[in-house]
């Protein structure tokens, strides 16, 4: 029986990368975007694909249904976004933090409610949330990101011990600078490994974290980030 897993933010960058390397390994698909561009990938791939926001649950909702409706499992969830609200500390508005709070925790305690009764129906399943290197070594660059995603850790970990028994497994990948965006030459001086990771990298790594192989792994942080932070 073929595996399904579902990809979010996965028009460019990381989570297309995932979505391909995903397809790669046999998973069957179901991608959602803000943009048309998960359409076209899905189509590219022969997957299922969604155009949504994963700050509205009722998108979520009809991603995960239309998953279901296709392709009667949900093995894996990789939860990708884009960037909240950057800025200085106390210049930002309130505004910025709530859709901060939507767009890298929420959504991922939108996405544990609506898929965990189907994994524990199925026997198992994995989700990885797609976070940051800031999670635990705070960026003045990126505050709304570092203080949400640190919020993200503490429900990884909880979600973690409390499904373990079901066989379903979270974890958090925290990647550095990535490839996916301009990186200047003073961040990659400060990079041990002296350059920037690969949306590649990131979605082997996603992969293997979804796979049989990483069967007894869960509830951890995963920073892949070239040795720029502290181990935590």
């Amino acid at each position: 029986m073929d595996k399904v897993a579902i990809v979010t933010a996965a028009g460019k960058g990381m989570g297309a990368a995932c979505a391909r390397e995903l397809s790669r390994q046999g998973f069957k698909v179901a991608l959602m975007s803000r943009s048309e561009d998960a359409l076209d990938l899905a189509q590219t791939l022969g997957g299922l694909g969604i155009q949504g926001s994963v700050t509205e649950k009722d998108d979520l909702k009809r991603l995960v249904n239309a998953t279901l409706g296709k392709y009667g499992r949900i093995d894996a969830v990789v939860n990708n976004t884009g960037h909240p609200a950057k800025g200085r500390l106390l210049e930002l508005s309130e505004e910025d933090w709530h859709h901060g709070l939507n767009l890298v925790l929420l959504n991922v305690a939108k996405m544990a409610q609506l898929v965990t009764p189907v994994m524990q129906k199925q026997g198992g399943g994995a989700f990885v949330n797609i976070s940051t290197f800031a999670a635990y070594e705070p960026s003045a660059s990126f505050p709304v990101s570092s203080v949400l995603r640190a919020g993200l850790g503490s429900y990884m970990k909880l979600y973690a011990d409390e499904y373990a028994s079901d066989n379903i497994r979270m974890n958090n990948l925290l990647p550095g600078f990535i490839d996916s965006y301009d990186v200047d030459e003073s961040t990659l001086r400060a990079i041990p490994m002296q350059r920037a990771g690969t949306v590649d990298e990131i979605a082997k790594t996603v992969a293997f974290l979804v796979s049989d192989a990483a069967a007894y792994i869960t509830g951890q942080n995963i920073k892949i980030d070239g040795g720029l932070t502290r181990s935590v």
